[in-house]
Formats: structure tokens, C-alpha cells, sequence
């Protein structure tokens, strides 16, 4: 008992189309079936083969197509006793000695099918009845998870445990299709008349039982993606590489469930399309984005932003500091921090304000640029280390050339950073008048 091979390849060459009756799918299965029974197409008043052609009986003589993207299998009472999963066109016979009850096209089919095929094989007589259905070999999809609350998973990146509530979709594919049919698929979607073994059927149980097995391995599933050393992944990745957040599903039910080894089944890809953190990963995550932003090259110009924003507002500030907004001008990022940590260290705010009527004689005059009065010895105000906040050992007091400092007044005074009356009051201080 077995088939005989009539072709190989497309169905719809001209063999195929001068065939007047055959079994084949049944039309109208959605892409998200996994298996449905075949039905016989063009049983014509004995013009055909099989003229003794009886429901659910597969009688000598009978042609059978086996599409592209499916595998056929034969069953009594619950038995396998035919596969086929090249595609082509087959006569069923139950007494040539040539025919076979077992195809397969090679690949992964062949290596993995072979094993289950010599495993649940029917092993006795063939008897009169007998059912044709087809598995579905192509990628199912549509098939959605989400969680109700959230799932922690170890991060390697951040070094800690991170949460988070996610939904999306993957797809699976049927790797094993003897294994498929003989240890996940409920018998009722195996008799006579079956209805289709449809996943995305609300009733169907074993794929609400592959729903939230799936769910059950999601924590498994981020923590593989982002701890993996070879692929370097990191959280930012996840919703933009379905194949490999697919990879890390995959390995995750298969650790927890066995999908591949004990029911033919594999996940293929993953579209997570929404993912909220918990607050303290968000926080993690805010902390992250932060230091990458200020790291290497990009560290100097945020530095500089950050010092041009202080300049903006002390130059609003009522109580004045715009000196000090012109203290750091020209300045790099470096030493404006080393100027600010020692100013910090001092616990001093000196008035910087140039030009500003007299109204308190009491008030020194201070340099913009320096931060110190004018017309005084430097070594009148002690320097301080940056980093430690002690008193620097300072040298000899050096006269400051009154050409220069007024140079550096007018160059401020051009670029508008010193209004008129702030430049001649300042040189009046410079030259002593």
C-alpha cells in the first residue's frame, strides 16, 4: 500500500490539467491553519480512475496533489500510514509492489522527518477507510502574546533587573509535521470531517495553550537577546530585529516547552509592537542615554551648551552676573569646570558687574575676565585648587600690562558682550582715572 509518483513540481502543469478527478486542500483555509482535510475534486460519473470512489475512503487508482508549502498525510483510525511532502501529483495504490507510503523532499524534512515517520508509522494491514490531510509547512502568522502586568529579566548592559509590559506578534512554522499531528493536534481535528486546526480560532485549545506558553517565555526570551556576549544586544535593538528577538523566543520555548523536539513546531520571527518599561527602568534608561551622550567626542560641545545656558541665565538674574557669563567666554569645557569647582570650593559670589554706577564707594570694581578687583595685587586673593579646594602656592605678584587688559575690554566691547558704558567705566578703572 503506498503512492506512486505521477510528477514533481507545480501542480498546474499538463499532467496535472488533464487529470478529471483528484483529492487535494479544501478551498478557502486561512494562512493561519495549520492542518485541514483534503476533499476530492471532479469525481465525474466514471470518467476518472477511481470509479468506486466513496467518502473518506481513498480507493486504488485515486490521484493526489500535494501543493507547494504543504505535506500530506494518510490516517486510520488514528494511525499514520502515508506522508508526503514533495510537491506533485500521486496515485494512491494499495498492491503494486513500487509504491511507497513515504515522501519526502529533502533538507531539514528528510532529516528530522524520518525519525517520527519509522516512530508512528501504521504497522499493520491497511484497512478500507482511510483520511487525507494536509499540514500547513509555511510560516503562520498573525499569532499574538501580550502581557497583563509586568516581566523582569537580568539585563547584562545595565547590570541589573530590568521590567516591562510588551505585546506583539510571531510567527511559527511546522518543522516536524508527523511529530506536529501525533503529539500537539487534539483527535478531534483528525477524523472524518474534521473542522480546521486553525491557531487563530478563539476555541481552539492547544493554540491557547501555545499563547501562554509563549508568554511564560518572554522573560526568558529578553534576557537571552540581551545577554548574549557574541551579538553585543541591547535594549534599544529589540523592536527593530524581529529575526533575532525571534532566535531568543525560540531558544526560550524550546528551554521551557520543547516546541521542536517534542511537537514539531518553531518560532521563526518576533514584531514586538509595543513596549512600556517600569519606572525604574526608565530611570535606568534616562541615566544611560545621559552618559553616552557625554562620552568621547560629544562630552566638549555638551559642556559648552551647558555653559552658554548658565551664561543666559546669569545674565537675567537681577542681582547681576553677567561678569561671570564673560568669564567664561573663550573658555573650553575643561576650564570652565576647573574655574567653576574652585569658585564652588571658595564659597564666594563675587559681583562681576562692570560698569555700574558707584552708588556703594564701599563696592570694588571687578575684571570680567579674571574675576578679580581691579587695581589690586593679585596675591590680595588667594587661589584655590579645583579639584581639592585647598590654597594654591602662588609666585610673586606679577603687574598686569593695562595695554592688554585693555585690548581684551575692547575686543569684548566688539563683540557685544560689554555695552559702551561698561567699557568706559572699566577703563577708567584700568588707567586709574
Amino acid at each position: 500500500m503506498g503512492f506512486i509518483r505521477a510528477f514533481t513540481g507545480a501542480i498546474g502543469g499538463t499532467f496535472a490539467d488533464q487529470w478529471l478527478e483528484f483529492i487535494e486542500p479544501q478551498a478557502g483555509v486561512p494562512a493561519t491553519a495549520a492542518i485541514f482535510q483534503g476533499v476530492a475534486n471532479g469525481q465525474n460519473a466514471g470518467r476518472g480512475s477511481n470509479n468506486r470512489g466513496s467518502n473518506n475512503i481513498i480507493t486504488n487508482g485515486s490521484r493526489i496533489l500535494v501543493p507547494e508549502g504543504t505535506a500530506l498525510i494518510t490516517m486510520q483510525d488514528g494511525a499514520i500510514t502515508g506522508f508526503i511532502s514533495e510537491p506533485g501529483g500521486y496515485t494512491y495504490t494499495s498492491d503494486e509492489q513500487n509504491s511507497q507510503s513515504f515522501f519526502s523532499g529533502g533538507g531539514l524534512l528528510n532529516s528530522t522527518i524520518k525519525t517520527s515517520w519509522e516512530r508512528f508509522k501504521f504497522g499493520g494491514i491497511p484497512g478500507t477507510q482511510q483520511v487525507v490531510f494536509y499540514v500547513n509547512l509555511r510560516e503562520i502568522p498573525n499569532n499574538r502574546f501580550g502581557t497583563q502586568s509586568e516581566i523582569y529579566w537580568d539585563d547584562a548592559f545595565f547590570g541589573t533587573q530590568v521590567g516591562a509590559v510588551t505585546r506583539g506578534t510571531y510567527t511559527m512554522r511546522i518543522v516536524d509535521p508527523i511529530l506536529f499531528v501525533k503529539q500537539f493536534v487534539p483527535m478531534k481535528y483528525l477524523v472524518p470531517n474534521a473542522p480546521i486546526f486553525d491557531f487563530a480560532d478563539l476555541d481552539n485549545d492547544a493554540g491557547v495553550q501555545l499563547f501562554s506558553e509563549v508568554v511564560g517565555s518572554l522573560a526568558g526570551a529578553f534576557s537571552n537577546y540581551t545577554n548574549d556576549p557574541e551579538k553585543g544586544n541591547r535594549m534599544s535593538r529589540i523592536q527593530g530585529d524581529s529575526v533575532g528577538f525571534g532566535q531568543s523566543l525560540a531558544q526560550a520555548v524550546e528551554d521551557n516547552f520543547q516546541w521542536v523536539s517534542g511537537r514539531g513546531l518553531q518560532v521563526e520571527r518576533v514584531v514586538i509592537k509595543a513596549i512600556e518599561y517600569d519606572q525604574g527602568t526608565k530611570a535606568l534608561m534616562a541615566q544611560v542615554r545621559e552618559a553616552d551622550a557625554m562620552g568621547g567626542a560629544r562630552a566638549n560641545t555638551f559642556m559648552q551648551m551647558a555653559a552658554a545656558r548658565g551664561v543666559e541665565a546669569m545674565g537675567s538674574n537681577p542681582n547681576g552676573g553677567g561678569g561671570m557669563g564673560m568669564a567664561f567666554m573663550g573658555m573650553g569645557a575643561n576650564a570652565a569646570g576647573n574655574m567653576m569647582g574652585g569658585m564652588m570650593n571658595q564659597n564666594a559670589q563675587p559681583n562681576f558687574q562692570v560698569g555700574v554706577e558707584q552708588s556703594q564707594p564701599q563696592q570694588p570694581m571687578f575684571d570680567p575676565m579674571t574675576g578679580q578687583p581691579l587695581n589690586q595685587s593679585v596675591s590680595q586673593q588667594p587661589m584655590f585648587d579645583p579639584m581639592t579646594g585647598q590654597p594654591l602656592q602662588q609666585a610673586a605678584p606679577v603687574q598686569e600690562d593695562p595695554v592688554a587688559r585693555l585690548t581684551q575690554m575692547k575686543q569684548l566691547l566688539d563683540a557685544g558682550v560689554l555695552s559702551q558704558e561698561e567699557f568706559d567705566a572699566a577703563k577708567k578703572q584700568i588707567l586709574g582715572f
